[in-house]
C-alpha cells in the first residue's frame, strides 16, 4: 500500500515525512521557546507576561524559574477540565519541554552586566522566541497550555479572545510583579513584536495539512487565536 503524499514547491511529501518534520519542528520550537526565555531573563530588561510570573515565584519559593514554569503549565492544563479543552502531544510536550530547556539555557549562559550586552541579548530573545512560536504552533500538535486557557475562557464566557488574553496576561504579570518578577521596556518590546514575528514565523514553517486531516493528535486551537494581542 502507497503512503498518502502532497504536493508543496513541487516536491511530494509523504504522510510520514509530514509527521517526522512536524515533530522536529514542534521540540526543536519548544526547546528554542526555552532558550528565547532564559535569554530574555539574562538580559533583564523585562520578560514576557507568563514569565514574570514565573520569576516572581521562583524568587518566593526558592525553584528554578524552569520548574516554575512546569508547575504552573501543569496547574493551567488542569484548569482545561472544566473548560472541556482537548489537549495534543504539543500541549503536553509544552508544559516540560519549554521549561527544561530555560533551566538548561540559563545554567550554560553568563551573567551579563553592561547594557551594551543586555539589549543584543533582548532583542535576539525576542527575535527567537517569534521563531520558536512559528515553528511549534505551525507543528499543529495543539496548543500551549496557556494559550488553550484563554480560548477556553473565550468559548465559555462568549468574551472575546483579545479580551481574555488581555485579562489574564495583566493578571500574571502585575502578580509576577507583586511578587518580584521583571518588567520593562522589554515587556513592551516584546508584546508590541512577539505576534507580528510570530505570524511570519508561521508563514515560514507552514507544514502543508493530511488530505481529510490528521488523526494523530487534536489541533486544538486556530492560529489566530494564539497570535492576536
Amino acid at each position: 500500500m502507497r503512503q498518502a503524499t502532497t504536493t508543496t514547491g513541487g516536491t511530494l511529501l509523504s504522510t510520514t515525512d509530514r509527521l517526522g518534520r512536524r515533530l522536529i519542528q514542534l521540540y526543536a520550537g519548544l526547546a528554542l521557546y526555552g532558550a528565547s526565555s532564559a535569554l530574555l531573563v539574562e538580559a533583564g530588561l523585562g520578560l514576557e507576561p507568563w514569565n514574570v510570573l514565573h520569576q516572581g515565584l521562583a524568587e518566593l519559593t526558592g525553584l528554578t524559574i524552569g520548574v516554575v514554569s512546569i508547575g504552573v503549565g501543569a496547574a493551567v492544563l488542569l484548569l482545561w477540565i472544566p473548560l472541556r479543552q482537548r489537549p495534543g502531544l504539543g500541549t503536553v510536550s509544552n508544559v516540560f519541554v519549554v521549561g527544561i530547556a530555560m533551566d538548561g539555557a540559563l545554567a550554560a549562559l553568563p551573567e551579563v552586566h553592561t547594557l551594551t550586552v543586555r539589549i543584543p541579548l533582548l532583542v535576539a530573545g525576542i527575535v527567537l522566541n517569534g521563531v520558536a512560536t512559528g515553528l511549534y504552533i505551525a507543528a499543529r500538535f495543539g496548543p500551549g497550555p496557556r494559550d488553550g486557557l484563554m480560548t477556553g475562557l473565550h468559548r465559555r464566557t462568549g468574551r472575546s479572545i483579545r479580551l481574555m488574553r488581555t485579562a489574564v496576561e495583566v493578571a500574571v504579570v502585575v502578580t509576577g510583579f507583586l511578587l518580584g518578577g521583571t518588567i520593562g521596556v522589554g515587556t513592551l518590546l516584546y508584546a508590541l513584536a512577539i505576534g507580528p514575528l510570530a505570524q511570519f514565523f508561521l508563514r515560514v514553517f507552514a507544514v502543508p495539512a493530511a488530505p481529510g486531516g490528521s488523526t494523530v493528535v487534536a489541533t486544538g486551537q486556530p492560529r489566530r487565536a494564539i497570535l492576536r494581542r
